[in-house]
């Protein structure tokens, strides 16, 4: 699986690019020396600082800090106290871009429900200990699982971010079209 594995190069891109290019591709989380995979479905691009539904738009924190790092790497924080949600940090150092893993197709060893953000970082074993792990490593990474079959993206506003005003409207949201996991159509 090594040499499937997306290169650091693959991440250092538009962040609209990557949110498309990554539908189709294979999360993978050991754990416990058990893969656990799941076909990416569904993502929202966050577009840097200036994107006020980004949490880089209130600034460098230690929260944010992976955000504002090198490309290729997660992004994994707590919403309401209670779920963990990953992103996968893109463009250079700085920009404090990401993609937020929305849903997943499970693929091997994933149980439980992936149709949302919480939900697939609970069944791949995703927490707060992976903020900043490099997804070049060899325990959390994404695979191009070299399905040459085409798939159709479909593109909506981001989800629960209504307080970002016109950043709210944008069609930063992108999942395939017709698969089953999507969390919302």
């Amino acid at each position: 699986m090594r040499s499937r594995r997306l290169p650091r190069g693959f991440y250092d891109r538009d962040t609209i690019l990557v949110a498309k290019e990554l539908l189709g591709k294979h999360l993978v989380h050991v754990v416990d020396g058990v893969a656990r995979v799941g076909r990416i479905v569904e993502t929202e691009a966050y577009l840097g600082a200036h994107d006020l539904a980004a949490h880089s738009a209130k600034g460098l924190t230690a929260r944010t800090r992976p955000m504002f790092g090198p490309p290729g790497h997660a992004y994994v924080y707590l919403v309401y106290g209670m779920h963990w949600c990953m992103n996968v940090v893109t463009q250079p150092a700085g920009q404090a871009s990401a993609v937020l893993l929305r849903a997943l197709e499970p693929v091997r060893h994933v149980e439980g429900r992936t149709q949302g953000p919480a939900l697939l970082c609970k069944a791949m074993g995703i927490d707060g200990r992976l903020t900043g792990h490099d997804l070049l490593s060899d325990d959390l990474y994404v695979v191009d699982p070299r399905d040459d079959a085409a798939i159709a993206i479909v593109k909506r506003p981001r989800i629960g971010v209504d307080y970002a005003r016109h950043w709210a409207r944008r069609l930063l949201r992108f999942y395939i079209r017709g698969n089953p996991f999507v969390s919302r159509k």
